[in-house]
Formats: structure tokens, sequence, C-alpha cells
């Protein structure tokens, strides 16, 4: 496979998760009210599919390990297919966040896999600029979803946007029948084993620079999804935007993560990966703090949001593909199980998140601006201390 064909594989497969939350997100109040559902329920219907996503990788990361990256892959994507054809058809609130769970449980194979791939087919250090561009096509995906996701539930109703997930995900099962081989050279015939498999995971957990970077991605995604879970009810019903509106500023947004893709390649080149995470963390914290000041000043407008959301996502577009390359580095023969490991986590945190937010959220704009000021303090710690002592990749290389 050419490096251009690897970077377009990966970029779809990482694509699925903003398709699947982004896309849905400016028909959800429209969802909610079809439903006569409260704001609890709507919130489930992404923070369920999280939970189910993390959880679900704990699985797909040891399978993946036994067997190789091509065969999950192909049954995630299967199952994403027929799940998204149902949940499009759903009669029900219940039933949506049921099928929407299976998505999710489906999306884990997808994404661990992606992750997994990097590792065994770069080093650390080249898996983050490779991952810098699969995350830039990654971004291009997620700036389409959120305008198109609006034009379709403002002109053919919400459950075009549900079917659109469908049709993604049958075009890149045709593409990775057609044209992905397997990266996974040296399968571990041990992965399934429950004693290796307890091994591994504790060998993992203790790793020092896999606890740095998952620490850094966990609280770098706590902050996106806080905005995700967040968003569509803070422009739309609180500040007035039209779902077209808010899809176009999440177009934006999406420009900006894509800058911060592009940056981070330069920035590893001239840098290095621990200054380039030090600078990121400026950013973040400038964003989080001058987000959360306005907002307790009163100033309730969207500028007041969205500029600095996007310096937050410059910042992000640097954090995610370092940190998604950093926790991977150390285990060459256990990718999938820590990509596993990490996506838990990310996801868990995204569970907690989404019900907090489903509780209090009340007609401001201030629980997803706290939120946002919260994690941006935590990615800073995180990227001007353990980055700076453990995130150096060129490590001695943990064996499972």
């Amino acid at each position: 496979m050419s490096p251009a064909l690897i970077a377009l594989l990966l970029s779809m497969m990482l694509g699925i998760q903003p398709i699947t939350t982004d896309l849905y997100l400016p028909a959800l109040p429209a969802l909610t009210e079809s439903f006569a559902a409260p704001m609890s329920q709507a919130q489930l219907t992404l923070s369920a599919l999280l939970l189910a996503f993390g959880i679900s990788q704990l699985v797909w990361g040891p399978l993946s390990d036994r067997f190789g990256r091509r065969p999950i892959l192909l049954w995630g994507l299967s199952a994403y297919t027929l799940a998204s054809i149902a949940s499009t058809f759903t009669p029900t609130m219940s039933q949506l966040i049921s099928w929407r769970i299976v998505q999710g449980a489906a999306m884990g194979a997808v994404v661990m896999c992606a992750r997994a791939i990097v590792r065994d087919l770069y080093k650390p250090t080249e898996g983050a600029r490779i991952m810098s561009r699969a995350l830039t096509g990654l971004g291009i995906i997620a700036g389409i979803c959120a305008p198109l996701g609006g034009v379709l539930a403002g002109l053919l109703g919400w459950r075009t946007a549900l079917a659109s997930m469908a049709v993604f995900s049958a075009g890149s099962l045709l593409l990775i029948t057609l044209r992905f081989q397997e990266s996974l050279t040296n399968k571990n015939p041990q992965a399934l084993n429950p004693p290796g498999l307890v091994r591994n995971w504790l060998m993992i957990v203790r790793n020092p620079v896999f606890l740095t970077w998952s620490a850094l991605s966990i609280a770098s995604y706590g902050a996106m999804f806080t905005f995700l879970a967040g968003s569509s009810f803070v422009f739309i019903k609180v500040l007035g935007l039209s779902t077209t509106q808010y899809g176009l500023l999440l177009f934006v947004a999406s420009m900006f993560y894509i800058l911060g893709t592009m940056l981070c390649r330069r920035l590893l080149v001239r840098f290095g990966i621990r200054k380039a995470i030090a600078i990121a963390g400026s950013m973040s914290i400038t964003a989080g703090t001058s987000m959360g000041l306005l907002a307790w000043a009163g100033v309730s407008n969207v500028w007041a949001v969205a500029i600095p959301h996007f310096i937050f996502m410059i910042g992000h577009g640097i954090h995610q593909p370092c940190s998604q390359s950093g926790v991977v580095g150390p285990f060459p023969q256990a990718a999938g199980t820590a990509s596993a490991l990490n996506g838990f986590m990310m996801m868990a945190m995204a569970f907690i998140m989404g019900g907090w937010m489903g509780r209090h959220m009340d007609g401001t704009v201030l629980p997803m601006t706290n939120g946002m000021w919260f994690w941006s303090v935590l990615i800073a710690g995180m990227a001007w201390t353990a980055v700076q002592k453990y995130g150096e990749p060129a490590h001695e290389t943990a064996k499972p």
C-alpha cells in the first residue's frame, strides 16, 4: 500500500467517529422534539454510543492482535452499516438509543484498528506525522459533517441525517474490502489467552509513557466531547442559530482543527514532540480560560464561545495525533490492546461527562463553558509536566 493510500484509508477509518457524532448534532434538537423526549434521553444517544464504543475496544483490541486488522475491520463496518440502517427507521427514542449502542460497538473495531495500524507500519515519531496526515483527512470529513447534517435535517428531516451514516460506512466497507492489505505481519497467538491478556493489560497500564499520553488524550477529548454534547443546544436553543448556521460554525471549527494537524507536522520537525505539545497546551488553556471568563462576565453571544473554541481546535489538532501515536508506541506486539485500553478510558470519561451535561444544561452557556475551562487546565498541566518527562518517543520498547 502506498503512503497516500494508507493516509486515505486511515482518514476513512478515523472519520467514522465524526460521521457518527457530528453529522447528527444539528438534528438533535428536532429529533428530541419528534420523540417528545427529555434532554437527558437525547444526550444518551451520544453518551451511550460512546460508552459502547469504549467498552467494545477492550474486546476488539486483543481480537485484532490475534487475527489481524483486516477481519476486524470487515466485521465492524458490516455491523455498523446494518445498525445505521436500523436506526434510520426506528420508531422510538429507546430503540434509537439501542441501535446507537450497536453503532458505537461496531465503530470501536474501526477506530481501534486505525490506531493500531499506525504502529504496525511506523515507529512512534513517524507514526505521529502519519497520524497527523490522517487526522487532517478526519478534519475534512468532520468539516463536511456539520453543514451537511444541518442541510439534511433542515430540508429532509433528521432521519435523512442518520441514513447518511449508512452510506458512508458502506462506502468505507467497499474501500477496505478492495484496497486494504493486512498490516499486522506477526499475529500474536496468545493474545486471547486469559492469563496473557491480563499480563498485557497490567504491563500496558503500568507503563508511564502510556499513562502520560492517555491522560493527555483523555483531557483533550474531554474538552472536545463537552463541546459536542452541549453545543447544539447552546448555539441553537440559547444563542438562536439555525441548524444550517450551526453546521457552518462547526465547519469553520473543523478548518481550525485541520490547521492544527498541519501545524503539528511542522512543529514536530522543528521542535520535537515535547515542545510541540507544550505550545499546544498554551493554546488550550488560553482558549478554555477566555471562554470561561467571558461566560462568567455575562458575555453571552456566538463569538464569545466560537472564537475561543477555534483556538482550542488548533491545539486539539496537535494533541490528538501525538497522543494517539504515543499510547501505542511502546507496544509493537500489543498495539491493538494498547489502543483499546486508551479508547476505553477516553469513552468512559465521555460517558460520565455526557451524563453530567445532560443533568446540568440549564438554558445558559455556563455548563459547557465551565466544562471546557476545566479540561483546558488539565490539558495544559499534562502538557507542561508529564509529557515533558515521559513524552519522548525514543524510549525502550515494552515486551508483551
